[in-house]
């Protein structure tokens, strides 16, 4: 089971010491470094600028979110951070929900979101093969455009640039069973949100069968502390926000997931305190148990025995949301 160093996105400005630690996580051997975006910092920059302070560490977004671009736009900037790193890039896609899509980037939720990522990853396939001009006639993502509003001058391109790798790793986020079977058909890897070693079954049937060189890379945080309890409250304080806040009452894909995995009437508890306004209370109610099984937290012994509980299943490559150095070294160590 490979490492990644996971930075997530930046909160109020910009975190001063990502660059350290990636160039740490490189030093210890990690495979690779992760960095994402909700609503504020985007995925790419920082990680060119991780690219420019390090040389062998893969560099993977986990997720860019498809809305925040067209897939001609999003394979435009992994094949130039692909030539510029020497070949590090790895793409991670996600989907997101109503409440950023419509929220933020002003753009309608797709009606089958399952086709939407197909014909995505599609066009983003054959900007990097260069095998000829772009062309989809999809029901989301169609090359060139033919629709009413358009001038009809449109014409297939195909890009300029010669892309380093034309196979560059696509990975997709994806949470619904369904979603989990197409991304093994159509993606490089999957980035699970949530993953317990113990419940694989609560991504769906998939998970039993999935083709040989899949990467399986969810994030998971880990802190090497005395008392657990305080260890988890920052993974609880995340699924209060997830669970809570991210999404609608009626429509939120992570309150889904968590209810899957055995948690239906906490996580309904965790929505209701969230969405009245009373966000400590959220976090709160997020059961220890469900923290702690989707996370590695606790003294060094305690890692080591729960990490073993990861290698056992399709996990390839785990990614770690850990904020200190420390942290990454026991990990390392344990994982060595």
């Amino acid at each position: 089971m490979r490492l990644g160093l996971a930075l997530g996105y930046w909160g109020r400005g910009p975190s001063p010491d990502h660059v350290e630690l990636a160039r740490e996580a490189e030093r210890l051997g990690y495979r690779s470094v992760w960095t994402a975006e909700s609503w504020g910092s985007d995925a790419f920059t920082p990680l060119t600028w991780i690219a420019a302070h390090t040389s062998t560490i893969e560099l993977g977004t986990a997720v860019a979110q498809m809305a925040a671009r067209s897939p001609t736009t999003t394979a435009m900037h992994a094949l130039t951070l692909d030539h510029l790193s020497g070949g590090r890039m790895t793409l991670g896609l996600g989907l997101s929900g109503p409440q950023v899509v419509e929220g933020w980037y002003g753009r309608p939720f797709p009606a089958s979101p399952l086709t939407a990522t197909r014909e995505y990853v599609d066009v983003v396939r054959q900007v990097l093969r260069r095998e000829g001009p772009v062309q989809v006639d999809g029901r989301f993502h169609a090359l060139p455009h033919r629709g009413p509003d358009g001038t009809g001058l449109g014409r297939p391109l195909k890009s300029i640039t010669h892309p380093l790798r034309p196979d560059l790793p696509v990975l997709l986020g994806a949470e619904g069973p369904k979603n989990v079977a197409q991304t093994a058909r159509i993606a490089d890897g999957w980035l699970p949100l949530y993953w317990s070693p113990s419940r694989p079954d609560a991504y769906g049937p998939a998970v039993g069968r999935l083709p040989e060189g899949f990467r399986v890379a969810p994030m998971a945080r880990v802190k090497v502390c005395d008392d657990v309890s305080e260890g988890l409250l920052g993974v609880k304080t995340m699924l209060g926000f997830y669970i809570g806040g991210m999404g609608h009452a009626t429509r939120n894909f992570h309150a889904d997931l968590m209810a899957r995995m055995g948690y239906e009437e906490e996580a309904r508890h965790i929505q209701r305190l969230f969405l009245a306004g009373r966000r400590e209370e959220a976090v709160l109610a997020v059961p220890d148990a469900f923290a702690d099984e989707i996370s590695l937290v606790g003294p060094r012994e305690r890692i080591a025995e729960r990490l073993e509980l990861w290698r056992k299943g399709p996990v390839t490559d785990l990614l770690a949301l850990a904020t200190d150095r420390t942290s990454l070294r026991v990990l390392a160590e344990l994982n060595s």
